[in-house]
């Protein structure tokens, strides 16, 4: 009996060791375009039902040549309403079908390509006065943006979807005009004007913006008092040294208490140690 039970055991081990790459890949339902790419972001897509697409040429080509609107979402792997909206919306192949069969699909990963998303945030800035990430936006099949949001819940995204798709079919006139004023929008946007001004920047009392920014302050867990805590590393960066240079021990304590919190959590550089400082 003791023999049997080894030769099951030695068979199992057997079978599940020699298991390929290929049949946990085969286990997928859906797999896309994006496992070919290499970002943590897009392959985290890979398997959803959407037909995505990376940013490239020939993404861009087909969307001319098939007449197309595309649906441009952009987001990066550690976005947390980026994944939210990826299991309500992305991972539902009721949404799929939509997009599939009206859009060509394209994900863009921020960190990868962050002049494709300063395009289509300034879009959408200028659309609704703010924006985000995950960051969604409907383009002309040319690439320019006519309609775009953050994040949005599975039944206004669909419904967003057919309107928007309805509006390409009766009045495509109307979402041509809307991508020439955003085009002529996003122009002026890059345009800074001359500051004459001197400013005494190194003198710069700084005190009255530091009392009202404190009051966000989570003095126990670091960070802003809210969820969730975006890193921001020129703010940290500025805050140690205003302690230092003004020997405010409480806000050492904070900006102390904050990388803390970030080291535990996993937060840096797992090779040298410390934080990278880029």
């Amino acid at each position: 009996m003791k023999q049997l039970y080894l030769i099951l055991l030695c068979s199992i081990l057997f079978f599940s060791c020699n298991t390929s790459k290929k049949d946990a890949v085969d286990i997928h339902q859906y797999t896309n375009l994006l496992a070919q790419e290499t970002s943590p972001y897009l392959l985290q897509h890979a398997h959803n039902p959407v037909d995505w697409r990376a940013w490239n040429d020939q993404t861009l080509e087909a969307a001319k040549k098939d007449k197309k609107l595309m649906i441009v979402s952009i987001g990066y792997a550690a976005c947390h309403w980026c994944h939210v909206m990826e299991r309500e919306s992305f991972e539902d192949s009721a949404v799929a079908a939509v997009m599939n069969k009206n859009y060509i699909n394209v994900k863009v990963d921020r960190e990868e390509r962050p002049d494709v998303d300063q395009i289509y945030i300034n879009a959408v800035q200028l659309l609704t006065g703010s924006a985000g990430w995950p960051l969604n936006v409907i383009t002309l099949p040319d690439g320019r943006p006519v309609w775009g949001g953050t994040y949005f819940k599975k039944e206004d995204w669909v419904n967003a979807l057919e309107q928007m798709q309805k509006l390409y079919t009766q009045n495509p006139e109307r979402l041509f005009e809307v991508a020439n004023n955003l085009e002529e929008g996003i122009k002026s946007m890059d345009l800074l004007p001359l500051n004459e001004e001197n400013v005494d920047l190194k003198n710069y009392n700084t005190d009255e913006i530091l009392s009202q920014w404190q009051a966000s302050f989570d003095n126990t867990f670091g960070g802003p008092n809210r969820a969730p805590k975006f890193m921001m590393p020129n703010t940290i960066s500025y805050l140690l040294r205003k302690a230092k240079q003004s020997k405010d021990t409480g806000l050492l304590e904070y900006v102390t208490t904050t990388l803390n919190k970030m080291a535990y959590g996993g937060i840096y550089d797992h090779i040298g140690g410390g934080f990278l400082k880029v």
